[in-house]
């Protein structure tokens, strides 16, 4: 596996040096589409690069090795665009190397399909006109598939589940239904920004929303007993109580407040590509690697139910 780091941008130097839980919450909000200035960067970005497309780019090639038809541009080459920055995503470890669930499954990827891997490091900005101008085969930074996206890059089934929880103090004894935590009487933490907040507005439409700037600060509410829940995303509560122990825990809910899936990119109309991947994530969905590797990379213990149709 190689990597080439096409920009070193200063969002990422400070990022680094920042609340890790912080920037994945608010990393994934820029990708799921809920930050409305960063999408709107994004759709600026897309709709640029749709109308100055490169036709003297060759188009994809076929690989050797007997992978004729996986539809990448270099042969034997997998060339991926991602942005390490999301730790336990996708991120750079100690030693400067691409590590997180992406890279892990990346490389099972590569090793099934007979190819080397070549990842792209960019700033996320960068990497939809990336893809459309064939620069790397897929995207890999779990992209919701909106319909703006559609119209000019092609996508994969999802391969990484966005599951989203209310977390309660550790001696909370609620009854466990949305319908407990949803009144007058009740504040509800979120992080500033984040599709957590957007959440549990509209989850709990009763109760008083508070945001924080930081994560770890709206949590720090529910464990004070300043507030009765916080709406995050499962992994992120799984970081905190593995530094915070016997603080917090998870609501008891019959079902997670919202699950939602990212997705490989494509170029569009790379369909033998698409069709590679879709196969491959099937495989991995039914003999339980994708799940064991989410469970490894992100701390927690349930991994949710998967998009049906494989």
């Amino acid at each position: 596996m190689t990597i080439r780091t096409k920009t070193q941008d200063q969002n990422f130097s400070v990022a680094k040096k920042g609340n890790p839980v912080i920037r994945s919450v608010k990393s994934r909000s820029v990708r799921r589409g809920v930050v409305g200035t960063a999408l709107t960067a994004v759709a600026a970005l897309v709709l640029a690069a749709c109308g100055s497309g490169s036709s003297d780019t060759p188009a994809p090639a076929a690989a050797g090795g007997g992978t004729a038809d996986v539809g990448v541009m270099q042969a034997g080459t997998l060339t991926v665009g991602m942005n390490l920055q999301f730790k336990p995503e996708m991120y750079l470890d100690e030693a400067g190397k691409p590590a997180g669930y992406d890279v892990d499954l990346l490389n099972k990827l590569a090793t099934e399909l007979g190819l080397k891997l070549d990842i792209q490091n960019l700033d996320f900005n960068g990497l939809i006109p990336g893809l459309q101008s064939k620069k790397f085969d897929m995207v890999s930074v779990g992209l919701t598939a909106t319909d703006a996206r559609k119209q000019v890059i092609d996508f994969s089934r999802g391969y990484v589940p966005y599951t989203s929880v209310l977390a309660v103090g550790q001696n909370d004894n609620s009854p466990a239904t949305v319908e407990a935590y949803n009144s007058s009487g009740k504040i509800i933490t979120a992080l500033q920004g984040s599709s957590g907040e957007q959440l549990a507005k509209k989850t709990f439409p009763s109760a008083s929303v508070k945001s924080f700037s930081e994560q770890n600060a709206a949590l720090l509410e529910v464990a004070t007993g300043r507030a009765s829940g916080s709406v995050l995303e499962d992994y992120i509560l799984a970081q905190y109580q593995k530094a915070n122990p016997n603080q917090v825990k998870k609501a008891a809910l019959p079902n997670p407040l919202d699950l939602s899936y990212g997705s490989w990119a494509v170029q569009k109309g790379n369909t033998a590509l698409q069709q590679k991947l879709d196969a491959f994530l099937c495989k991995a969905q039914n003999d339980g690697s994708l799940g064991q590797l989410y469970n490894k990379d992100f701390g927690v213990t349930d991994f949710p139910a998967m998009p049906a149709g494989c």
